[in-house]
């Protein structure tokens, strides 16, 4: 049985079976022994080639004489040699090559890894979980292109493509609950489309109207009903992400604020929770949310 996401092949049955990996194997290793040679891009460079050897650059390099051509190659644009075999701490912890298929970039699909000891889900810290995202979001969301630089020279000439960083790429979620009790554990690959029940817009401006109300109310500011339908009115265009998460400029503050969304998975969203019985214990499963 394979795992498909976004067109590259999460081969984890049979990296179970053949050994090369265990159900208690840390996540990193289940994605990379599984996911071979497709990534664009891996979070966690250091401990990939460190500890599980895994080299990124690995198909990069063979097209340089040396080592030292290489890094000379990619300086210009890596611009620190040090964050080749670095963890960078960034959203996403893996992202799959980009393909081209009909005359349009495919494939290039985020992996995020989210493990836990317990039944819950583990906090999304970065973002929202969502069914798509584009890497020109991914950058604002980490105040940072480190992302889409590595992806660029890992996807060569696709990266020039004017659609590059623009095209939605397909979100999914390597999730263990469980972690240390064998008998209980569940891991799941799960699109992000499970998480997404209403459209991140909607929960984004559903999210500061009710920061408004409780600001009210703590305050006990009484308002006319036309002057508060008029306010929700003027938050319902507060939607985007990508401009929420930048840093904003302040007059004569001496920082740069920027806000970074957090989210937490309720029960009911959590496919690991006993509202989906039919996600048994000591299963590895491939979910994806209802149809609308």
């Amino acid at each position: 049985m394979n795992l498909f996401v976004g067109g590259c092949q999460i081969a984890i049955i049979n990296a179970l079976k053949s050994g090369a990996i265990s159900p208690q194997s840390s996540l990193d290793e289940i994605a990379l022994k599984s996911g071979k040679d497709g990534f664009a891009y891996i979070d966690n460079r250091r401990d990939a080639r460190g500890r599980y050897n895994y080299d990124l650059w690995g198909t990069t390099k063979n097209q340089f004489e040396s080592e030292k051509e290489f890094v000379n190659g990619i300086k210009s644009r890596i611009k620190n040699e040090k964050l080749l075999y670095s963890k960078s701490e960034q959203f996403p912890d893996f992202m799959f090559k980009a393909r081209r298929h009909a005359g349009r970039l495919v494939c290039g699909s985020l992996l995020e890894l989210k493990d836990s000891k317990s039944g819950t889900i583990a906090s999304f810290n970065s973002t929202l979980p969502t069914k798509y995202k584009s890497l020109e979001e991914i950058n604002v969301i980490n105040g940072g292109n480190l992302v889409a630089r590595v992806a660029s020279i890992i996807d060569d000439k696709l990266s020039s493509d004017e659609l590059y960083r623009t095209f939605e790429r397909k979100c999914f979620y390597l999730v263990r609950t469980h972690a240390n009790k064998e008998d209980k554990m569940k891991i799941s690959v799960v699109d992000g489309s499970f998480f997404e029940t209403v459209p991140k817009e909607h929960l984004i401006y559903q999210m500061f109207l009710n920061i408004l109300h409780n600001h009210l109310e703590k305050k006990e500011i009484k308002m006319s009903p036309e002057a508060l339908d008029q306010l929700e009115k003027t938050l319902s265009c507060v939607t985007d992400q990508t401009i929420i998460a930048a840093s904003q400029i302040i007059e004569k503050a001496s920082v740069r604020p920027r806000l970074r969304i957090m989210a937490e998975v309720y029960s009911e969203g959590n496919p690991h929770s006993s509202f989906y019985p039919e996600v048994s214990e000591r299963s590895i499963n491939f979910i994806v949310g209802a149809p609308a």
